[in-house]
């Protein structure tokens, strides 16, 4: 059973007055920042954890800075690196956005997956948001305001939200930023999230930001090279449709360059087969086979499932 300090530490890191960010090295499969906000009236968690033993080490983190109660989990998006350890925040309010819900009750509970080296999940039953919102909420954190706001489109995928601190200029922005690692666009958009990075994530970085994989930044340097990796992946799949090929040898053909280094490099297989889509039909938004890519994906892997260390 790989230890929860395994392949680093979690770390507890104070980016504003009361604001925490819970960084988890080291950003890859089912491993994810979280982070929370302490106030007179209890703690507003962002996000949980994948698994019961690093959602439980979260948690164990949260009391180390403070003995109030966590009353409020915020999830950024349905995936179940940021969600599967809701369950442990019992008594909590469980807020998202209304398609975080369907989203992840669509996916179920933490369980076996065929494409990855699956971790010890522990115990987590099924636990949604359950009050949701469309465009955004506000939440105090004693005299500090942070606005939870849907980004208006697909992106990473169809539901996320980012969590901002205005007083204070600290965005967590959940998955739509990886900070030295593949971004993954399966579940949303290659084209939505390179608008949503342009028009809405980028004017609110220029303070502290929280990504959901990685480590903290102040500047946009992290943004830029999340775009540039996606308009080369958009570039890759105006090719290979061009050319005829499938998303998997359109990514076998091709050199990553400067992204080669970059963890989990088989996401450009999924991140193809979501712009191949995204270019067939600009004006609807079209799901995609989520298993055939992440199949896919292994297949590109040399046949190996895929990395995890959760």
């Amino acid at each position: 059973m790989t230890d929860v300090n395994s392949p680093g530490r979690p770390r507890i890191q104070e980016v504003a007055d009361g604001i925490y960010a819970y960084i988890q090295p080291d950003g890859t499969w089912w491993i994810n920042n979280a982070g929370f906000a302490v106030g007179p009236q209890g703690v507003v968690a962002i996000d949980s954890c994948s698994t019961e033993r690093r959602t439980r080490a979260f948690i164990e983190a949260i009391g180390s800075v403070t003995s109030a109660p966590v009353r409020t989990v915020v999830n950024t998006h349905h995936h179940g690196d940021h969600t599967f350890g809701n369950v442990l925040f019992p008594g909590a309010t469980i807020v998202a956005h209304e398609q975080t819900r369907a989203e992840a009750i669509a996916f179920g509970p933490a369980r076996e997956l065929p494409w990855w080296n699956n971790p010890n999940w522990g115990e987590l039953p099924l636990e949604p948001p359950f009050l949701t919102f469309t465009d955004r909420i506000g939440l105090w954190v004693g005299d500090q305001r942070a606005d939870v706001m849907h980004v208006g489109s697909p992106a990473h995928t169809t539901n996320d939200s980012l969590v901002w601190f205005p007083e204070s200029s600290t965005l967590f922005c959940g998955d739509l930023v990886f900070n030295g690692g593949t971004p993954f666009l399966l579940m949303g958009s290659v084209t939505g999230a390179i608008d949503v990075l342009e028009n809405v994530v980028r004017p609110l970085a220029g303070g502290t930001v929280v990504p959901g994989h990685g480590p903290v930044f102040h500047d946009d340097e992290p943004v830029t090279a999340n775009l540039d990796y996606l308009r080369f992946v958009l570039d890759l799949a105006e090719r290979g449709q061009t050319a005829g090929v499938t998303p998997l040898q359109a990514a076998r053909d091709t050199d990553l360059g400067r992204f080669a280094d970059w963890p989990d490099s088989e996401r450009i297989v999924g991140n193809l087969h979501r712009a191949y889509a995204d270019l067939a039909d600009s004006s609807t938004y079209r799901p995609v086979d989520t298993s055939a890519a992440l199949a896919d994906m292994v297949l590109y892997n040399n046949g190996e499932p895929l990395t995890c260390l959760a």
